[in-house]
């Protein structure tokens, strides 16, 4: 069993860390994940202060990050990262048709899961599902703007990893109102505000590649059973 132990954070910038760091709290972090709408700055802080590595994805409040990303960090939108043996895939923004950076319709999702195929398909999958955005149906909210993405919850039916981080929906928002859910074999966490997890995974000693038509074929077919299902 492998162990990692996780600061989680998303969507606000927490006053007692910032403002009166405490580096004996964060002993032992192995990986900063932040899911998404916080302040460049905040993100270069963490990593620098807790000497760990952060990765993160955009939230819909982040285009300041297209003149200015943080420093030091690693953007799961661009390239899935190793840590320990786990693999970490990560995706931002949020359900809107508003021409805004970091704002998506569920087509456009679809396209950046499929052009991150080959990826995945070489690493043989992934363990950590990173996303500013829920999946749909798993602690979404009512409301157009923050419903989830089904793109994302056919990602965590065809792989399942052991963990999917989001934030976006507001732990004081409507929605379940739990920070933590269950889905088959993958546990959901709200990453609102900011959380010390430890987490666990049963990595195989080798790691099978997938084949990239399969991959493809594979996830046309369960993503359009999806979205019927969604219409019916």
């Amino acid at each position: 069993m492998t162990m990692i132990r996780a600061l989680v954070v998303a969507d606000e910038e927490s006053k007692y860390i910032w403002d009166y760091f405490d580096r004996s709290r964060f002993r032992d972090i192995d990986v900063i994940i932040s899911c998404g709408d916080l302040k460049p700055t905040y993100l270069t802080f963490l990593t620098t202060m807790v000497s760990a590595p952060l990765l993160y994805v955009h939230g819909n409040h982040d285009a300041i990050m297209l003149k200015t990303p943080p420093e030091g960090c690693d953007n799961l939108e661009l390239k899935m990262q190793v840590i320990k043996g786990v693999r970490f895939i990560g995706f931002g923004g949020a359900n809107s048709r508003s021409p805004k950076p970091f704002h998506y319709t569920e087509t456009d999702v679809n396209r950046q899961i499929v052009r991150r195929m080959q990826e995945i398909s070489f690493h043989g999958g992934f363990d950590v599902l990173v996303t500013h955005a829920p999946a749909h149906g798993l602690g979404d909210g009512d409301d157009l703007f923050h419903k989830g993405f089904s793109a994302y919850r056919t990602l965590i039916d065809l792989y399942k990893p052991a963990y999917h981080f989001h934030g976006h929906q507001h732990l004081n928002y409507g929605g379940t109102g739990k920070r933590i859910l269950t889905y088959g074999d993958t546990t959901i966490y709200n990453g609102f505000g900011y959380s010390i997890l430890e987490l666990e995974f049963d990595i195989p000693k080798k790691r099978k590649r997938i084949s990239y038509i399969k991959a493809r074929y594979d996830w046309s077919r369960a993503y359009g059973r999806q979205q019927s299902s969604r219409t019916e």
